[in-house]
C-alpha cells in the first residue's frame, strides 16, 4: 500500500490552515496526561471533551481525510475504505469486545491468528455493532486481514457478501454532522449533485492534528509501547488509509521532515516483534500487519 509520506507536493492541496505558523504547534499541541479510562472497558478517552464530541478512531480517520471546505476525501484516495474497516476492527479491540486468539507454535505470526469475539455489550455505535455481530456469528473464526476484506466487501465468496458493511464513509460524515463537526451541502458536479460534508468545528479538527503532529515531535518516543494506544492506533491507521501526511501539511520545512522521517522510522517496524513487547497491542499491530504484509 502506498505511503503517505513521500509526496511533499500535496501541501499545495491544504486547507486554509496550512498557511498558519507553523511554529505555534507547540503551545497547541493535546496535552496527553489528562487522560481516563471508561468503566465499560473503553481504552481511555481525552478529559475535558464532552461526552457528545468523543470521535472513534473511524471517525477521526474520516476526518483527516475530509477537505474543510470542499467536504470530501481525496478521489485519488483508494485506501481509505479498507482503512476504515481496520479502524473498526481496533476499536473492538481497544473496547474489549474482541481479541486475538493465543499465540501458538503453530500460530506465531500475527497474520495467522483468528479473531475472536468476546463480549456482545453494546458499544453505542452502530457501525461498531453491526461488526460484532458479524464477528460473534462467524465459525469458524476469520483472521484479520480476513475480516477487513469481508467487511469491505473484497471477497471471492459468495456466501459472505453479506458481511459487508455498506456506506461507511457517509455513515460516519452523518455521525460527525450530528456531533456537530461537519455540516451537510449539495455541490454541483457538472453531471451530477454530490453531498458533502464541509468541516463546521475547526477547532475539534485542529486539535486533532495538533495531536499527531506532537506524537512526532516535541512527545516523540522511539518505543511505541510508550504511547498512548489510541494515539498509536490513530498513527498507523491513519498511514494506511493514506491521510497521516495531511496532519504534516501545515508544518514548516524542517518539522515536516523531522515528523516524517520519525513517522517512517515507526511505520517501518516489524508489526510481530512489537506486538509481542509487554503493554503492546496486538490488534492494532495485526491490523498494521496485514496493510504491510
Amino acid at each position: 500500500m502506498a505511503s503517505t509520506l513521500t509526496h511533499r507536493t500535496r501541501r499545495a492541496e491544504a486547507g486554509p490552515g496550512a498557511g498558519r505558523d507553523g511554529e505555534r504547534w507547540r503551545d497547541e499541541a493535546d496535552d496527553e496526561d489528562g487522560q481516563r479510562r471508561d468503566g465499560d472497558g473503553d481504552e481511555e478517552l481525552e478529559a475535558g471533551d464532552c461526552k457528545e464530541l468523543r470521535l472513534t478512531l473511524m471517525e477521526e480517520v474520516l476526518l483527516l481525510g475530509i477537505k474543510d471546505r470542499e467536504g470530501y476525501t481525496s478521489f485519488w484516495n483508494d485506501c481509505i475504505s479498507a482503512g476504515l474497516r481496520g479502524c473498526i476492527l481496533v476499536e473492538l479491540s481497544l473496547r474489549g469486545r474482541i481479541q486475538l486468539e493465543p499465540a501458538t507454535m503453530r500460530r506465531k505470526c500475527l497474520l495467522n491468528r483468528k479473531v475472536l469475539f468476546k463480549s456482545d455489550a453494546p458499544t453505542g455505535d452502530v457501525l461498531l455493532d453491526e461488526a460484532l455481530k458479524h464477528i460473534k456469528a462467524t465459525e469458524p473464526a476469520e483472521t484479520v486481514q480476513s475480516w477487513i476484506e469481508l467487511l469491505t466487501g473484497e471477497t471471492w465468496n459468495p456466501l459472505k457478501l453479506n458481511y459487508q458493511i455498506r456506506n461507511v464513509r457517509e455513515r460516519l460524515a452523518k455521525s460527525l454532522v450530528e456531533k456537530g463537526v461537519l455540516t451537510t451541502e449539495k455541490q454541483n458536479f457538472l453531471l451530477f449533485d454530490m453531498t458533502t460534508h464541509p468541516v463546521t468545528n475547526d477547532t475539534l479538527k485542529q486539535r486533532l492534528i495538533k495531536k499527531l503532529q506532537a506524537a512526532f515531535l516535541d512527545k516523540w518516543t522511539k518505543e511505541p509501547q510508550r504511547m498512548d494506544k489510541r494515539l498509536l492506533a490513530l498513527v498507523l491507521l491513519a498511514h494506511s488509509s493514506d491521510v497521516l501526511e495531511n496532519a504534516f501539511v501545515p508544518l514548516l520545512d524542517e518539522q515536516y521532515e523531522l515528523a516524517t522521517n520519525r513517522s517512517r522510522e515507526l511505520l517501518e517496524l516489524n508489526p510481530d516483534h512489537e506486538s509481542s513487547k509487554p503493554n503492546a497491542s496486538e490488534m492494532i499491530w495485526a491490523v498494521m500487519a496485514a496493510f504491510t504484509k
